[in-house]
């Protein structure tokens, strides 16, 4: 089973909902950071459909993974019950148009004997220090970081804008409208937390050996800027000071670094200023 040692989630803007979230329970453990298209109308949360596909499957994977046997087969029954739980309230005309959809990045994992599987969807990530120090990182997230900060510098560039702004820039919008339609002509949802349960056929699944001992951390991508976007620290800093000092410190010099280093985004091009950033801190 796994000792939640600590845990954090931080909005991005105090404004604005926290659409991450985190868990634990049993032998599994979970951290999902959901996001909609900017300007979509909420049906199931008066702020956030994402806010809400984050609880939900937050509540349904506390209450389903210890009686689970396989990630795969969990998450495709939570994203069924979300499926039917959307479709009882949207409109017929968005029960199909999965660019209207909420959707999520998220890491599962499940302590087998020894050994740690691990189910991604999109750029959370999963830290896993050895008990004898070292640190195996899973996940998809520093390639896609890389793709997703160099386009934000094309269009701040573009713009002349900041990250406080850049949501709100034409071109950005213009941008996003074209990428928008092309999902939309090429009739597939993204792999993701979503309303399209066959998308966890290309879940992303990695194994790392899980002794006792063994300690995880599984971040957003708001948390994980620390290590693969503003390179404070590398994967074996962040556990050591998370479990030295805990998470909180951490989300602090992120949001020091993205409020007094970096306000204008030159050092770290992002379309946020601060992201949503969440993390749990687990020993095995």
């Amino acid at each position: 089973m796994f000792t939640v040692l600590d845990r954090i989630s931080w909005p991005g803007h105090p404004d604005k909902p926290n659409e991450d979230i985190c868990g634990a329970s049993g032998d599994w453990a979970w951290v999902i950071d959901t996001s909609i298209f900017p300007g979509t109308k909420p049906v199931m949360d008066g702020k956030s459909d994402a806010a809400w596909l984050a609880r939900f499957a937050d509540e349904r994977l506390s209450d389903l993974a210890p009686y689970a046997q396989d990630g795969v087969a969990l998450l495709r029954h939570v994203m069924e019950e979300a499926r039917t739980a959307y479709r009882a309230v949207a409109p017929s005309e968005r029960h199909e148009d999965f660019v209207a959809w909420p959707l999520g990045a998220m890491t599962l994992v499940r302590r087998r004997g020894n050994v740690l599987d691990a189910w991604t969807f999109g750029d959370t990530t999963a830290y896993v220090r050895q008990p004898d120090g070292t640190v195996q990182v899973l996940g998809d997230a520093p390639n896609l970081r890389d793709a997703e900060s160099a386009k934000a510098a094309e269009l701040m560039q573009q713009a002349g804008s900041k990250p406080t702004a850049i949501l709100d820039a034409p071109v950005f919008l213009a941008w996003l409208g074209e990428r928008r339609e092309r999902q939309r002509k090429s009739g597939v949802p993204a792999a993701l937390l979503s309303f399209n349960p066959d998308a966890v056929d290309r879940l992303r699944h990695e194994t790392a050996p899980c002794a006792d001992g063994t300690v995880i951390l599984l971040a957003s991508d708001g948390f994980s800027a620390l290590v693969d976007l503003y390179e404070a620290m590398d994967a074996g800093a962040i556990m050591e000071a998370a479990l030295t000092s805990g998470l909180e410190p951490l989300a602090k010099l992120a949001r020091e670094i993205e409020t007094e280093r970096d306000p204008d985004g030159r050092l770290y091009p992002r379309f946020k200023a601060s992201d949503d950033a969440t993390a749990i801190l687990l020993r095995v």
